[in-house]
């Protein structure tokens, strides 16, 4: 039997807005198995100055980015969608070992395989020192907020 995740491309409005959320929901558990089953088992990514290929290169990459990066929590938003890519724009939120809080912005390209998992991730990330009284997120999206593209529903200045 092979794998597969819905929905599957080409992507529709919804289709594409189910992925992002997926995605996010799937990052913020901080799990690097559960969320290496969204690639295919030869994805390739670029993460920054970072070149993987394949599940196992995932999870070894996520492990030691969740033991840097820590009460890390994601929000994504989609940018566009055309048959089997989306482009998505992100910010999240950590602190390294000394307390020092850091916003990171970035832009993904997603390519999906007709099974729907990730083939192929390509990640440009900034990171921006924060003040622990600056910070926007406090854990993973509410329900409440699911659906709603958070740059759009307030007014946050881009840094």
């Amino acid at each position: 039997m092979s794998e597969s995740r819905p929905p599957f491309p080409p992507f529709d409005l919804d289709g594409a807005l189910a992925k992002v959320q997926a995605a996010e929901d799937a990052w913020n558990t901080r799990d690097p198995e559960r969320v290496s089953l969204a690639y295919t088992a030869d994805s390739e990514w670029r993460n920054r100055e970072h070149f993987l290929v394949g599940r196992t290169a995932i999870v070894a990459f996520l492990t030691a980015k969740w033991e840097r990066e820590i009460d890390y929590v994601l929000r994504k938003s989609l940018w566009s969608y055309a048959g089997n890519r989306i482009a998505v724009r992100f910010q999240y939120e950590s602190h390294d070992a000394s307390g020092q809080w850091f916003r990171s912005y970035g832009n993904e390209l997603w390519e999906f395989a007709d099974s729907g998992l990730m083939r192929r991730r390509e990640a440009s990330i900034n990171d921006v020192a924060i003040d622990e009284s600056e910070r926007r997120w406090f854990g993973p999206r509410p329900e409440s907020e699911r659906g709603i593209d958070p740059w759009r529903e307030h007014d946050f200045p881009l840094r």
